[in-house]
Protein backbone atom coordinates (compact mmCIF):
# COMPACT_ATOMS: atom_id res chain seq x y z
CA UNK A 1 0.00 0.00 0.00
CA UNK A 2 1.38 3.38 -0.99
CA UNK A 3 1.64 6.25 1.45
CA UNK A 4 -1.00 8.91 0.90
CA UNK A 5 -0.91 12.65 1.50
CA UNK A 6 -4.22 14.28 2.34
CA UNK A 7 -5.53 17.81 2.10
CA UNK A 8 -8.59 18.98 4.01
CA UNK A 9 -11.27 21.46 3.19
CA UNK A 10 -13.94 22.79 5.51
CA UNK A 11 -17.58 23.06 4.45
CA UNK A 12 -20.89 23.84 6.10
CA UNK A 13 -23.98 21.98 4.96
CA UNK A 14 -27.51 22.95 5.95
CA UNK A 15 -30.84 21.15 6.06
CA UNK A 16 -34.35 21.66 7.36
CA UNK A 17 -34.66 17.94 8.19
CA UNK A 18 -31.58 17.12 10.30
CA UNK A 19 -27.86 16.89 10.79
CA UNK A 20 -27.34 13.73 8.71
CA UNK A 21 -29.00 15.41 5.74
CA UNK A 22 -26.84 18.52 6.18
CA UNK A 23 -23.67 16.37 6.11
CA UNK A 24 -24.92 14.40 3.09
CA UNK A 25 -25.70 17.59 1.18
CA UNK A 26 -22.24 19.04 1.86
CA UNK A 27 -20.51 15.83 0.74
CA UNK A 28 -22.71 15.50 -2.36
CA UNK A 29 -21.95 19.06 -3.42
CA UNK A 30 -18.20 18.71 -2.81
CA UNK A 31 -18.11 15.46 -4.81
CA UNK A 32 -19.05 17.42 -7.94
CA UNK A 33 -15.64 19.16 -7.97
CA UNK A 34 -13.35 17.35 -5.51
CA UNK A 35 -11.77 13.98 -6.38
CA UNK A 36 -10.39 11.30 -4.07
CA UNK A 37 -12.47 12.16 -1.00
CA UNK A 38 -11.83 9.55 1.69
CA UNK A 39 -13.12 10.78 5.05
CA UNK A 40 -14.99 13.49 6.91
CA UNK A 41 -15.01 14.85 10.44
CA UNK A 42 -17.88 16.82 11.97
CA UNK A 43 -16.40 19.96 13.53
CA UNK A 44 -19.47 21.87 14.68
CA UNK A 45 -23.25 21.53 14.77
CA UNK A 46 -25.58 24.47 15.13
CA UNK A 47 -29.05 25.52 14.06
CA UNK A 48 -31.41 28.36 13.42
CA UNK A 49 -34.56 28.88 15.49
CA UNK A 50 -37.77 30.45 14.21
CA UNK A 51 -40.93 30.82 16.33
CA UNK A 52 -39.51 28.60 19.05
CA UNK A 53 -38.78 25.69 16.67
CA UNK A 54 -35.76 24.42 14.74
CA UNK A 55 -35.87 26.03 11.30
CA UNK A 56 -32.72 24.41 9.95
CA UNK A 57 -29.52 22.67 10.96
CA UNK A 58 -25.99 23.70 10.00
CA UNK A 59 -23.11 21.23 10.23
CA UNK A 60 -19.49 22.24 9.64
CA UNK A 61 -17.24 19.42 8.57
CA UNK A 62 -13.75 18.78 7.33
CA UNK A 63 -13.38 16.56 4.28
CA UNK A 64 -10.08 14.80 3.65
CA UNK A 65 -9.04 13.97 0.11
CA UNK A 66 -5.91 12.32 -1.27
CA UNK A 67 -3.58 14.45 -3.32
CA UNK A 68 -2.90 13.00 -6.75
CA UNK A 69 0.60 11.84 -7.61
Amino acid sequence: MADHIYKTLELTGSSTTGTDDAVAKAIARASKTVRNMDWFEVVETRGHIENGKIAHWQVSLKIGFRLEE
